[in-house]
């Protein structure tokens, strides 16, 4: 019998698609479900950006390209870094890969072995515990505490490093809370790591055009000290509805750049050709398309917040980014596991479990209000008629 390596069992998984394949199963069979569960923009890639690939593939762009990304490409990048983040660049330091997740791999598994300390935020991202587990080293979380805007203690994070800790790694706006970083909350905490100076940080910028009521967006990349240990993750994903593409770009720090090319070698060869020239025109071309999209999200973010508000049981926080809501579901005594079953099985609503996003996650439920007003009213019409009647048969 054959047996795989025992690290094997310490990956973990997205429980956002496994809830997706039972929604569409659900949907096969005849039930109507609302899914807010899945976090991708129900939008399509805006046409000038297709055209591009569809061109580059009519030019005879089939080969393989350097293994860190077309020139072209990763200058865009750069002046889009300068435009949106007012940081200059070298194209030397950007690496382009096939979507946001490699950068988050590579950065783990470059820095994760066992007796390392990784920390992340929690409820987070499930992939970055799951790889940090994988590659053999400790996961610290961060707690992300809704009394705060699911934002964190700064002093606290700082207080949690030890000679152990490798890497750190911070997601703002955040996936699954919408918690956006606060400067001030930044400043501390980079101001504290001057005195660790052993300890890289990785900051997934994924949804950094995704904030609202004109919050900005706080960039690690604007804090020089922290230019020869940050790993800046970004992409085309989110902010181009581009989800299926797969393509995403990190900004390394000097001394790293060789080693993630060389993770990229020997792990994908490098982004298909098309879909970065894509990237070029996203980056380089009208950004109206990026603009609806998110003033689309912040329409429906009021919808979902005020409607969940209004629901027995739920209480939920303005989010200050991505396109997520995030409400506490302790006071209607269930499990988020058990909510995110009995919404989906009884109501016809996909939504994901706190849990999925780590063990801060409970008593929580995420909501991806990527879906039209009109379906996300009738979603919360659904819950609260499934929490009333749960309530009366409890």
């Amino acid at each position: 019998m054959i047996q795989p390596a025992q690290r094997m069992a310490e990956l973990g998984t997205e429980t956002a698609f496994e809830v997706l394949a039972r929604a569409e199963t659900l949907a096969r069979s005849g039930r109507d479900i609302i899914n807010l569960g899945i976090g991708q923009p129900d939008f399509k890639t805006p046409p000038h950006i297709v055209e591009a690939a569809v061109k580059a593939l009519r030019d005879g762009h089939h080969g393989y390209t350097p293994s860190p990304g077309i020139p072209a490409l990763r200058e865009a990048v750069c002046r889009d870094l300068e435009r949106y983040r007012g940081v200059t660049v070298s194209p030397e330091r950007i690496v382009a890969v096939p979507g946001g997740k490699v950068t988050m791999f590579f950065a783990i598994m470059m820095f994760g072995e066992p007796g390392a300390e990784i920390l992340y935020p929690n409820p987070g991202f499930p992939i970055y515990e799951s790889v940090i587990r994988f590659s053999g080293a400790t996961p610290v979380p961060i707690p992300l505490l809704e009394d705060r805007d699911f934002s964190f203690d700064a002093e606290a994070v700082l207080d949690s490093i030890t000679p152990r800790t490798r890497l750190l790694i911070l997601n703002s706006p955040a996936n699954p809370t919408g918690g956006a970083i606060p400067r001030e909350t930044i400043d501390t905490l980079v101001a504290g790591l001057e005195a660790h100076p052993h300890v890289a940080v990785l900051s997934d910028e994924i949804y950094s055009r995704m904030t609202y009521d004109g919050r900005e967006h706080v960039s690690l990349l604007g804090y020089p000290q922290l230019a020869n240990r940050l790993i800046l993750l970004d992409g085309w994903s989110k902010t181009y509805a581009m989800t299926g593409w797969r393509l995403g770009f990190a900004v390394w720090p000097e001394s790293l750049v060789e080693g993630a090319t060389r993770l990229a070698i020997n792990c994908h060869s490098c982004v298909n050709a098309p879909t970065q020239y894509a990237g070029i025109a996203a980056l380089d071309g009208p950004q109206d398309s990026v603009d609806e999209m998110v003033a689309a999200f912040d329409a429906r973010r009021h919808v979902i917040v005020d409607g969940l508000n209004a629901i027995e049981g739920l209480s939920c926080r303005t989010p200050g980014g991505a396109f997520y809501a995030f409400p506490n579901i302790t006071a209607t005594g269930m499990s988020s596991r058990e909510l995110q079953t009995g919404l989906l099985e009884q109501a016809g609503i996909a939504a994901i479990a706190g849990t999925s996003f780590g063990a801060y996650g409970e008593g929580y439920l995420r909501f991806s209000y990527a879906n039209s007003v009109e379906n996300i009213q009738r979603a919360l019409e659904r819950m609260s008629e499934y929490l009333s009647t749960a309530k009366a048969a409890g």
